[in-house]
């Protein structure tokens, strides 16, 4: 038997991407460092195609506008992309939830990659009397 131990410090948590009412796409300070977002990188996003009901999106950096990427814009110490007509196309709703990816490195097919699970949470209408 060969054990491999996980290190928590390895592990994180807390390394997200919200969407905004804009549709841009945020990173959570977690997230850039997690991934190393700098200036002048850019990002290739993908889906499952053998399936339909994965909702979560695929990431990978890239140092160069290759295959269309997007570009990651700073603001402050602030990094987002501006994903309104990726998450408009292929269906995102956006606007009346809140969807945030929680990011996590993975490979495949021999390249680093970024897993984004998505979680949405519904937005409650504030109550009152009508």
């Amino acid at each position: 038997m060969k054990l491999k131990f996980y290190k928590a410090t390895d592990i994180v948590s807390k390394a997200k991407a919200t969407i905004h009412k804009t549709g841009k796409l945020g990173f959570s300070s977690e997230a850039i460092s997690y991934l190393g977002i700098k200036e002048g990188l850019f990002i290739k996003f993908a889906q499952n195609e053998e399936d339909e009901i994965d909702i979560n999106l695929y990431a990978v950096l890239c140092e160069t506008q290759e295959d269309d990427g997007f570009k990651i814009y700073k603001a402050g110490s602030y990094y987002y992309v501006n994903t309104k007509g990726l998450f408009d196309s292929i269906g995102v709703a956006y606007i009346p939830n809140t969807i945030i990816y929680d990011l996590i490195k993975t490979e495949y097919e021999g390249q680093q990659i970024i897993k984004m699970n998505r979680r949405e949470i519904t937005k409650q209408k504030k109550g009152g009397a009508d």
